[in-house]
Parts: C-alpha cells; structure tokens; sequence
C-alpha cells in the first residue's frame, strides 16, 4: 500500500459515522448488512448513510452487492489488512520482541474455528 492510498483510507475513517459504520460492518463479516438496517443501527438517516458509505468505497474499505431490491454492504477485510500493515510495517525498527506485544494484542480478534465461546 503506498501513502496516498493509506491516506484516503485513515479519511474515511476519521468521521465518527463512517468509523462507526465499518466497525460494524466488520462485526458482520462475512454476511455484511442491508444499507437500511445499518441506517438504522448506526443512527443516521438512508440518504446521510448514502454518502458515507460512497466515502468508504472509493478509500476501497467497504463494498455494496445488490440483492433485489437492497445492496448489502460489507466491509473489505484485504483493505483493512493492507491499512494496519501499512501502520505496523517498520514496527519497532524490526525489533521483534519490541513489537510482540502489539502482535499478541491483535492476535485474539480471530480465534481458530473451534476456540469461539
């Protein structure tokens, strides 16, 4: 990822709404949200929701499918990736154990299929 793409992304998401959004939307992968109800579940009419789901998309952190008559957004967990890399690359001028913590810290987001309670 270079600069100006990690830039577009740290935009977006620096607006209370649009952060609120994509951590939600991050909570639903991989089934995503119908655009109305994550109106509803973050407090913003369609219209406001609209535009900052268009925010989202063009920093390429979240995307819409059509399904009928509503697209469902979801968040691109590759982008996120790309995004907290681009942060951790030079972590700690490559002292490992410096960084390990950190790595600890980000490692218990995703347990192993069978570790969920």
């Amino acid at each position: 990822m270079d600069e100006i793409s990690a830039l577009s992304a740290f935009a977006a998401l620096s607006q209370a709404t649009r952060l609120q959004a994509f951590r939600l939307l991050v909570t639903r992968e991989p089934d995503g949200v119908p655009a109305g109800e994550l109106a509803r579940l973050v407090g913003v009419p369609q219209n406001t929701l609209s535009t900052h789901l268009s925010i989202l998309a063009n920093a390429g952190l979240v995307h819409g499918e059509r399904h009928s008559r509503s697209i469902v957004y979801r968040a691109n967990l590759g982008r996120l990736r790309e995004v907290v890399l681009f942060l951790l690359k030079d972590c700690c001028g490559g002292r490992a154990e410096l960084c390990a913590p950190l790595i600890a810290e980000l490692s218990p987001c995703c347990p192993e299929k069978g570790e969920r309670s």
